[in-house]
């Protein structure tokens, strides 16, 4: 039986093809009748254009639903997937080619032009568009194709997809994830959130990450049953959906935004079973605050690029805010004896759905890895007596100050639960006595009136001296990287200099 994960897919399609796998507010419906078509006819389409077994195929392109069928049909000729954030510029999509060495790159219409010299220096063979209303190169290549009806027969080890991570520090690299890492992790979450066949998932995430193409759209595909297909996030469009939707994946922002409309209430989400939060931490307020509006507890899971999801709050059981849940089925995690301090420590991770490695980097794949197989997340954790994983911080955002080991989140669950404070960053800037000071990044509610004295009277009995911060400032905004998840590396550039004047 073919390792294939579009075979996995297709055995789950349910028994009516003509239900719809993609449902758009605009009435550009995708059955599963015309998904298993037309993904055989792109298929095909990548076939005339010279594409093997393990080529790979690099996708910068808006999202659509052109752009699941060409995914699929990439997974059908065996090719390897390498989906890439619409936010690069074709300076960065050079180091991704010369990378990768992609067979098909796949761009939006107007970056053509741009991209073509870059794509031309590193052996691109093909430079194709695909434009948001399915126009393009790729699109005409597609008409004028001949369906592959048959599916690759590949092995479990063989690559999928490869995501490169998103080299805040360093280079990028990629992940290598196998038909089996996608295929175990998508068959475990179907049955832990307990899939139905009616349920309908309101997906408004982006199909370059994890997130939105692999955890999103396989437990639908595994459930055979359909999605609301939004573009972006639009609270308005998404107020209007969950009445005809039953599960919801989202990023934290997702869910502030809702609670900050006036028309969100407990009667929208009457008809939903399931509000799934990741790719950033969730705060304790938003899930208090949203509890309390709707009557719902959201459930907050945790992964990665290398190895999908890796842990998850309870479907039946208590879901606690500012943990992560236990590991998934099949999923051992411990924590690293070299690093752990008192109860916290670095998360390991052995499973089917851990990756094979860096895309051309062994010796950087050795190094994240344990004698004994573990993967090295470098997210320090804790693990309760029964289990249940909190994730405390990055390792590389650890602050060592005056010897001390200081966990940001620690710190940044205090300052949250100030009256006044919507949210917070705490970072490690270098400081001649201390090695590293603490230092916190707040943004106020306005409609409060707070200030420095105010948050250093509030820690004071609630930190140790060592924990709290020696400065604090106050933004409008954290920086964001599209998944939500706030970028520290910014932060810690931009207060770099604070204290090169202390003597």
């Amino acid at each position: 039986m073919s390792k294939n994960l579009y075979a996995l897919f297709q055995s789950r399609f349910p028994q009516d093809m003509s239900a719809d796998f993609i449902k758009s507010p605009d009435g550009r419906n995708l059955s599963y009748q015309e998904l298993d078509q037309q993904t055989a006819q792109m298929a095909g389409a990548l076939i005339a254009l010279g594409t093997k077994t393990g080529d790979r195929i690099a996708v910068q392109v808006d999202k659509t639903k052109e752009a699941v069928v060409l995914y699929l049909a990439c997974l059908r000729v065996g090719a390897v997937y390498l989906p890439l954030n619409t936010a690069y510029t074709a300076d960065e999509l050079d180091y991704f080619m010369g990378d990768a060495r992609p067979h098909i790159m796949v761009c939006t219409p107007e970056k053509h032009k741009n991209l073509s010299p870059v794509a031309q220096k590193n052996s691109v063979s093909h430079l194709l568009t695909l434009g948001s209303k399915a126009t393009g190169s790729l699109m005409d290549q597609f008409q004028r194709a001949t369906p592959h009806i048959e599916i690759a027969d590949v092995t479990g080890d063989d690559l999928a997809a490869i995501l490169y991570t998103s080299g805040t520090t360093g280079r990028s690299k990629g992940a290598m994830l196998s038909h089996d890492n996608l295929a175990s992790n998508a068959t475990v979450l179907h049955k832990y959130w307990g899939w139905v066949p009616d349920d309908i998932l309101l997906h408004a995430l982006p199909i370059f990450h994890v997130h939105g193409l692999f955890v999103a759209i396989h437990c639908v595909l595994m459930n055979g049953s359909g999605m609301w297909f939004l573009p972006k996030f639009d609270a308005a469009e998404m107020i209007a959906l969950i009445p005809k939707s039953t599960v919801m994946m989202g990023v934290p922002t997702f869910y502030t935004r809702l609670l900050d409309q006036p028309e969100f209430d407990r009667s929208t989400c009457q008809n939903m079973r399931l509000f799934i939060s990741g790719s950033a931490p969730l705060l304790e307020d938003t899930f208090v605050r949203f509890e309390k509006l709707t009557g719902m507890t959201i459930l907050e899971r945790y992964g990665m690029t290398e190895a999908g999801m890796i842990t998850s709050n309870p479907l039946n059981g208590d879901r606690i805010a500012g943990t992560v849940g236990y590991p998934l089925p099949g999923v051992e995690a411990r924590l690293s004896t070299e690093t752990s301090n008192q109860d916290a420590g670095v998360l390991e991770i052995k499973g089917p759905n851990v990756f094979k490695g860096y895309w051309k980097m062994p010796e950087k794949t050795a190094e994240e890895f344990t004698p004994d197989g573990y993967f090295i997340t470098g997210d320090i954790a804790t693990i309760s007596a029964d289990d249940r994983v909190a994730i405390v911080g990055r390792a590389k955002d650890l602050i060592i100050s005056g010897g001390y080991n200081v966990y940001p989140k620690e710190i940044e669950q205090v300052i949250d639960a100030i009256d006044g404070v919507k949210e917070s960053a705490v970072i490690g800037v270098q400081h001649p006595d201390f090695g590293e000071a603490v230092v916190a990044v707040i943004v106020a509610d306005n409609t409060k009136n707070i200030d420095q004295e105010d948050v250093t009277a509030n820690l004071k009995g609630q930190l140790a001296r060592f924990k709290q911060p020696k400065n604090i400032f106050f933004t409008d905004e954290l920086p964001r990287n599209t998944m939500g998840k706030v970028q520290k590396n910014v932060l810690r550039q931009d207060y770099a200099d604070l204290y090169k004047e202390v003597n």
